[in-house]
């Protein structure tokens, strides 16, 4: 059945039970929920944190590559990192579809089953959104994540300063490298099938080293298909003092610069670390050295977080998905705000950008 077969009232009806299992709503939190014409939600700390995001068919996923379920996780993911890197937790999720009438009614309920089972694990209830038509062919859908820092203040881009530890918390590289393995025309629909998502290790490593290429290659589409980022590990930072945060979503070369640049400050990062920690196992088994280096430099849509913190001492102690230091943040040079490695400027280390390709 396709959505022009239905109505958007019927479709509401088919969604909202998905919706009701991605959290517990009560009142004190969310005094007025999906039904009216806005909810209603509270801010115990008395601010709220607002992120948004959108992916757009044929651009941000392919139907060839991610089923719908893998399209609501990733799109929870991005959006819950977001919160996370403020230093915040997530509290209510608000969903929108723009999608052409010709679109199978169950790729929408298997789109709200996959933002509903990372909402449900953040505990931020779905609650309301939008339904609109689109232009053949067209599926444009959205989140707007809420976050409450519970009487913390945000943290910041702005924050590092010299003399700071810089770490990362989740995995790097591998949702870059199962995005170039798909490129390559490895890992199929079908390896990507599960009812809850899962996740790398939380030293970003992934397999072992010794593990089969093939179970190397699955690891990667499959994380790249549905990440799902660390955002316990925002709040949780956040309490420890972080000074700066911000998820990995660009690259971790790029999104470090703009910490570097907001802060004022130069970044160096430990090359060794970043070789032994993330880039070997599952990505070199995949890709090879060469592109498994790269991709921990540049891969984007990770969602891990990344932050300066002021010495190793004040890590947040996470035993399960702990933080891994990876550089130093130094003083301001003659060049202005950049970042190194090993102290030197890293080549062809472009992340991504929406409008320059």
């Amino acid at each position: 059945m396709r959505l022009r077969d239905t109505s958007e009232g019927e479709l509401l009806a088919r969604i909202f039970p998905i919706y009701a299992g991605s959290g517990h709503v009560d009142e004190a939190s969310v005094p007025v929920g999906p039904g009216d014409d806005a909810a209603v939600v509270g801010a115990p700390g008395g601010t709220v944190v607002a992120t948004t995001d959108s992916m757009v068919r044929g651009l941000d996923w392919r139907d060839d590559w991610s089923s719908a379920h893998d399209v609501g996780v990733k799109l929870a993911a991005q959006n819950l990192a977001d919160i996370a890197a403020m230093g915040a937790e997530p509290t209510a999720l608000l969903v929108s579809l723009a999608a052409d009438p010709d679109l199978q009614v169950s790729w929408a309920e298997d789109l709200a089953r996959g933002i509903a089972s990372l909402a449900s694990r953040a505990g931020a209830p779905v609650v309301g959104g939008d339904l609109s038509g689109a232009p053949a062919g067209v599926v444009v859908v959205s989140v707007t994540a809420l976050g409450d820092l519970r009487g913390r203040a945000p943290v910041r881009r702005c924050g590092a300063r010299p003399g700071d530890v810089i770490a990362v918390c989740g995995s790097l590289g591998l949702s870059g490298g199962g995005l170039a393995l798909l490129h390559r025309g490895e890992g199929t629909l079908s390896d990507a099938v599960w009812d809850e998502p899962g996740c790398s290790d939380g030293g970003g490593r992934g397999s072992d080293a010794g593990s089969s290429r093939s179970a190397a290659v699955r690891e990667l589409v499959t994380y790249h298909r549905a990440p799902v980022p660390p955002w316990q590990a925002g709040p949780r930072a956040g309490a420890c003092g972080a000074r700066a945060l911000i998820d990995v979503s660009d690259g971790l070369v790029t999104d470090l610069t703009r910490i570097a640049r907001a802060s004022e400050v130069g970044i160096d990062l430990d090359g060794t670390v970043l070789r032994e920690r993330f880039a070997a196992g599952s990505l070199t088994v995949a890709l090879g050295e060469r592109e498994a280096w790269h991709q921990v430099l540049t891969g984007g849509e990770e969602h891990s977080l990344v932050g300066a913190f002021a010495g190793e001492a004040s890590l947040p102690p996470d035993t399960d998905r702990p933080w891994v230091v990876i550089g130093r943040v130094l003083p301001l040079g003659s060049g202005g705000p950049h970042l190194t490695v090993d102290g030197e400027v890293p080549g062809d280390a472009k992340g991504w950008d929406h409008f320059a390709r």
